[in-house]
This record gives structure tokens, C-alpha cells and sequence, in this order.
């Protein structure tokens, strides 16, 4: 095993010049406008979280330790500084499990690449709208690539990958908006990659699950800022054999594969990897949820002529969401699939007006999640990464009828990725929370406008309330 503080870092070295090299013109027509209805779709679900006790128990504290005010909290009239922004936004993007998730490479994107992002442009005034989406880009090829190399026994093993493989997305987003070359980038991910942190036993009720996204964008700023100033990070953040990222995440080398941090570079786009969510629940419920809906749609029925349910599905199902139900915070409620299933019966939607404190130890819910069995099946988990949120679904009624349902890819996934209409109400519903209609109405047509916007740094004022 060789200890060298150099070794190897062909991969690492390949991101930063991939990085370093986007162009705006590299990059195809289809994949900048799926890039902005993310982006659009991201600020929207940040805009909501402004107001949630999470968020605000961040807000608070900041204000008090930070008295720079230079970048806006999105949705209030708070400002800190750029890194503690970044850390509140990020949390607020993911602070209602609304936000988007690329599935294979299990990450959610936007909530680590926006934050920091968003945060440089406001600190270098002029950047077009071409060159932020040219950076935004860059963040959201480089986090997926992470994920599809550990591969789903990453999360099994306990890690909760959108923190542990954001700062990579983030740190990559944050270079190519500062225009740090290749050599920098590769110190911004070797600093960013140090980093890395965040535990899955946060989903059991933990405010701190919403926070680790925004820990990712601090964590990816810092790099790409440090790193402008010189700072040297560890330059095989990800190929190094004692202490590296892929051998330290994962129990053995033979769990990793190296080749998919570069694959496709310049051909594949990750970006159009990412699906969005029209549940208010994480990602590996929404596929149940779509089974129930589509049984529905064929025969009317509700919560009280349901016998059972029992959901198939892979390993990582079984383990993110798939436990028995005990109500310990709305976290755990939006997490667990037995608890949404119950919601989906009882009210007919799972989006955010279901998901409110006083429901999550809601007797009739419980009752009802009871009737919910979640069952592994190793035919699912041998697909791979790209089928985790498959399921079987076999539900019967008490009056003998049996339903079976079989979903591959939920709403809004990469492969039914949703209408523009369809993402642009939600960011409507979503957004007029925080902000007035002008404001709303300017901040869409300014993300889907990008192109041909002069100062990006304009976006920041406009999620101001």
C-alpha cells in the first residue's frame, strides 16, 4: 500500500480539468434547460424552508456569532456571511424533503451546489448569466459521478451520502464560478473532500439531517476559497489508498469504482440524472406512494377498507425507510414509508400541508402505517444503483380484492421527468410563502432567463424578502 502524499490522482486531477475547462458553449441545449427548472425547482423548495423551526433556530444563532452582512438568507431580510449562508440555504433547501435527488448517484444536488454558488456571485459581481450556468453545471456532473463510484453500500453502511458527497458538487461549483484553473480546483476538492461528514442515524428525528446539506455547501465555499488563496488540500483526495475518500467511505476497495468519477465527461450528462419531487417525503417512498396512487385511479378506496399492504423493494429501501414507525419528529415522519403511506390514505396527498407537528404521533396515522409491511427483495437490489427506489407493491382490501403494482421510477424522475408547467406551479406554491408575486414572478423569469442575464449576482437580491 503506498502512503505517498501525492500518488496517484488521475481522477481527481480529471474533475478539476473538466471543471476548470466547462464552457457554457460545451454544454448541449437540453441539459441547460433541464439545468435551470432544477435550479428553479431547488430555490422554490429553500424559499419554504426559511420559515421552518430548523431553519430559524440556524437563522438566530447566526446572526448573533456573524455580524458580516454581505449574502441574503433566502426568504427573510437577514444577512451573514458567505459561508454561513451557504450553510443556512443549504439547509433550507433540504429542510422539507422536497428538494431534488439524483437517485443513482444518491445525492441531493441542488442543495449543495445553489448555496455556495449563489454566495460567489454575489461576491464577484459581473458574473454573467452564461458563466453561472456554466459553473452550476460543472457542481451538478461532479457529486453524482462521486456517488455512482461508492455506489449504494455507501448509505448502507450508515453514511448519509448527500453530506458526504456534496462538498465534491459544491467545492466543483464553486471553483468554476471563482475561475479557479485546474491545478486550484484540484486543492478546492482536496480541502472540500477533508470535509466530508454526516450519519444516517439522523433520519430516526434529528433536526441536524435538514443541516448536513447546508454543511456541504459551506464545506465546498470553503475549498474553492481557500484554495484561490492558496491553500493546499490533499491533491488524491480521492484515490489514495491510506486516508482517501472511496477507501475511508467504504469497507473495502472492491465496493468503489474508481473509472465512474470521470466516465463521460463532455457526453454523459449527470445533470439530466436529476429527478424532482412532488411528495413532501424522501425519494424512496415516492414509487409506493405512485403504485397506491395508480391502484387508486383504477378503484376507488380509502384508509378503513384496506386489509394490508406489503411493499417489496431493495436493500437500501428496506433500510432508509423501511423500519417500524415511532413518532420522533417530523423528520422520522417524512422519512418512514409506512407513516407516508398512512398520510397518502387518510388525506389523499403527502405534500406539505400533511407533514405538520401535530400529526406526527397522530393515532389514526399510526393505526393505519401498522397495516404497512416493507419486504426486502434481492432481485431489486441485484439491479444496482439505478433500481434502488423500485418496488412491488401488493395491497389487498377487506373485501378480498387484491392490487399489484409494479414501479421502476417515480413522478418527476429522470425518466418521467416532469412538465415545465408542472415545475414551475411548484416553485410557485412554494415560493409565494416567503416572497411577494413580483418578486416570485422575477425570480423565475430570471432562473429560466439565465442565458441572457447580465450580473448573476442579481439572483441573491431577488430571493430577498
Amino acid at each position: 500500500m503506498s502512503h505517498e502524499a501525492g500518488g496517484d490522482n488521475r481522477y481527481t486531477r480529471g474533475i478539476a480539468e473538466f471543471v476548470s475547462g466547462l464552457r457554457y458553449e460545451d454544454v448541449p441545449p437540453e441539459v441547460l434547460a433541464r439545468i435551470k427548472l432544477l435550479m428553479l425547482d431547488s430555490l422554490g423548495c429553500a424559499l419554504y424552508g426559511a420559515d421552518l423551526e430548523w431553519s430559524r433556530i440556524l437563522q438566530r444563532m447566526l446572526s448573533v456569532v456573524d455580524a458580516t452582512r454581505t449574502c441574503p438568507v433566502w426568504g427573510t431580510d437577514q444577512r451573514l456571511s458567505a459561508p454561513h449562508a451557504a450553510l443556512v440555504n443549504g439547509t433550507q433547501v433540504q429542510g422539507f424533503e422536497l428538494d431534488d435527488v439524483h437517485r443513482a448517484g444518491v445525492l441531493h444536488v441542488g442543495a449543495v451546489v445553489l448555496p455556495a454558488l449563489i454566495a460567489v456571485a454575489q461576491m464577484r459581481p459581473g458574473m454573467t448569466g452564461r458563466e453561472f450556468l456554466a459553473a452550476a453545471v460543472a457542481g451538478y456532473e461532479v457529486g453524482p459521478r462521486v456517488g455512482l463510484c461508492m455506489g449504494p453500500e455507501h448509505i448502507a453502511q450508515g453514511w448519509h451520502s448527500g453530506a458526504t458527497l456534496g462538498v465534491f458538487s459544491a467545492a466543483a461549483g464553486a471553483a468554476r464560478g471563482l475561475g479557479l484553473d485546474a491545478d486550484r480546483t484540484v486543492h478546492a476538492l482536496g480541502i472540500a473532500g477533508t470535509q466530508a461528514a454526516g450519519l444516517m442515524a439522523a433520519q430516526y428525528g434529528a433536526m441536524v439531517k435538514r443541516v448536513h446539506a447546508g454543511r456541504s455547501s459551506q464545506s465546498g465555499l470553503y475549498g474553492a476559497l481557500f484554495a484561490r488563496e492558496g491553500l493546499t488540500g490533499i491533491v488524491n483526495v480521492l484515490e489514495s489508498e491510506y486516508g482517501g475518500y472511496c477507501t475511508t467511505f467504504s469497507r473495502s476497495t472492491d465496493r468503489f469504482n474508481l473509472s465512474e468519477l470521470t466516465a463521460g465527461f463532455g457526453t454523459t450528462w449527470q445533470t439530466m440524472g436529476v429527478a424532482l419531487k412532488f411528495y413532501s417525503c424522501v425519494g424512496s417512498n415516492h414509487t409506493t406512494l405512485d403504485a397506491i396512487r395508480d391502484m387508486q385511479a383504477e378503484r376507488a378506496f380509502g384508509a378503513e377498507e384496506v386489509d394490508r399492504i406489503l411493499v417489496h423493494g431493495s436493500q437500501v429501501t428496506m433500510d432508509h425507510v423501511g423500519w417500524k414507525y415511532v413518532p420522533q419528529g417530523l423528520t422520522s415522519a417524512q422519512l418512514n414509508l409506512p407513516y407516508c403511506v398512512a398520510t397518502w390514505l387518510l388525506e389523499g396527498d403527502c405534500f406539505v400541508d400533511q407533514f405538520t407537528d401535530d400529526k406526527v404521533a397522530d393515532p389514526e396515522r399510526m393505526r393505519i402505517a401498522q397495516k404497512v409491511a416493507v419486504q426486502h427483495d434481492d432481485v431489486i437490489t441485484a439491479k444496482g444503483a439505478k433500481y434502488r427506489h423500485e418496488v412491488r407493491v401488493e395491497l389487498w382490501l377487506k373485501d378480498g380484492t387484491r392490487f399489484e403494482r409494479r414501479v421502476e421510477s417515480a413522478r418527476g424522475s429522470e425518466y418521467r421527468f416532469a412538465s415545465d408547467a408542472d415545475v414551475v406551479e411548484k416553485f410557485g406554491k412554494l415560493a409565494s410563502k416567503a416572497l411577494p408575486p413580483r418578486k416570485v414572478e422575477a425570480l423565475r423569469d430570471a432562473i429560466l432567463g439565465l442565458d441572457t442575464l447580465a450580473d448573476a449576482s442579481t439572483l441573491g437580491e431577488l430571493l430577498v424578502r
